[in-house]
């Protein structure tokens, strides 16, 4: 990347500012299974969308690393954060405890992809030897950044284990939790994965998807071309729905959708549910270069185990078809484990400016990492997987 000591780190209050190419030949790099969520189009889409925004609470505050001819040699995708939502990474009782305590909390930094619990690189830098030095200025930029801006905390969430040892030995503190996960052992069809199961296990399956479509409901697949705005209108009131519900207020703008659609449909996938000639329900996934990666689900009529259908046995269908890796279901969700998702170990460092507090969160998250621990392994010990078929928790599969 040249000579370090000419190297420069900047902060780009928003994407339209960095050049697309530069930015995805660090975040993508050619040779590397390719992070749909760490892409510009992506990234950007929340910022033009008004999804991801200072009005939000979602401020970009991107590092940008230029090296001595002002080309990009590594960039971050940071914000500015007036609150902890759409993180997935829970601090809220941090916050709580800081602010009893007399401090101020909030604004805090936020290194992450915003509302998506999906692991990916987060110090984003091109392939060679100067990589790991690269990484290391990025997190100076990063704390520097932190220190003067006077806020809290900067947190770097859903990062591989690799970036995450290296933070850990930098001083971060270091946090984990879990999500399920499903792995393609080389399967040609489903059956081939049902094959695996334990018989009873088998026959839940079997019979879950033909309860979900049992009321006449048909269930396709949508990508790339063939993606309209009528998909979009129709996926967007059962994200509405489920959003209202969730959350109060759904994160995503109804344009961010449309710009998804026309800035990486062929990384986009809809699995849509319709009946009597009209969509019911539908889950967006997103296609990484090894790993499909469930997104949102919603839906406005019920049927059962459609959720199951749409969000977990369509996605491996998917999958096995395409000859991913993975399938990625996104947070939480013990339910995922009797179909086949396993257990998969996720990591997030944080650096703390006070003291005190940080000595205080430190001890949490020593015990927080054992019980996670603890939680995988007994998980693990009701994998719905015949002994014999080699299958157990996923937490190395990063």
């Amino acid at each position: 990347m040249g000579d370090a000591e000419q190297a420069i780190i900047k902060v780009a209050q928003g994407l339209g500012a960095v050049d697309a190419v530069q930015w995805d030949a660090c975040a993508n790099p050619p040779g590397e299974p390719a992070n749909p969520f760490l892409s510009h189009a992506f990234l950007s889409a929340l910022e033009d969308s008004g999804s991801a925004t200072r009005r939000t609470g979602w401020a970009p505050y991107h590092l940008l690393l230029e090296d001595g001819v002002g080309a990009l040699a590594g960039c971050v995708p940071m914000y500015l954060k007036s609150h902890s939502r759409g993180e997935y990474v829970f601090d809220h009782g941090w916050a709580d405890a800081f602010e009893r305590a007399g401090g101020s909390y909030y604004p805090k930094l936020q290194i992450s992809v915003p509302f998506t619990p999906a692991t990916g690189p987060r110090l984003l830098t091109k392939p060679g030897p100067g990589r790991i030095a690269a990484e290391e200025q990025l997190l100076a930029g990063a704390i520097e950044v932190a220190r003067r801006t006077g806020v809290s905390s900067l947190h770097v969430t859903f990062l591989p284990e690799d970036q995450w040892k290296r933070l850990g030995a930098h001083g971060l503190l270091q946090r984990t939790d879990q999500q399920f996960h499903w792995t393609n052992r080389g399967y040609k069809t489903f059956d081939d994965f049902l094959s695996d199961l334990s018989s009873r296990k088998r026959k839940m399956i079997r019979k879950e998807r033909e309860r979900a479509v049992e009321n006449g409901v048909t269930v396709e697949w949508v990508t790339g071309a063939d993606l309209t705005e009528d998909h979009w209108d129709a996926f967007y009131a059962f994200y509405m729905d489920t959003g209202s519900r969730k959350w109060g207020s759904p994160y995503l703008t109804r344009e961010f959708f449309s710009l998804v659609n026309e800035r990486m449909p062929d990384e986009t996938l809809l699995v849509m549910a319709k009946r009597e000639g009209r969509y019911v329900a539908g889950a967006l996934n997103f296609i990484g270069g090894d790993a499909l990666y469930g997104r949102n689900w919603g839906a406005v009529e019920h049927h059962p185990f459609l959720h199951f259908e749409c969000c977990y046995y369509q996605a491996i269908d998917f999958a096995i078809a395409r000859g991913l890796a993975r399938v990625e279901a996104g947070a939480q969700g013990e339910h995922k484990l009797a179909r086949g998702y396993l257990p998969a170990r996720t990591y997030s460092a944080h650096w703390i400016a006070n003291a005190s507090f940080r000595e205080a969160v430190a001890e949490y998250l020593e015990r927080e990492r054992q019980h996670v621990d603890s939680d995988i392994q007994l998980l693990g010990e009701y994998s719905p997987f015949r002994h014999d078929a080699g299958a157990t928790t996923q937490e190395d599969d990063f």
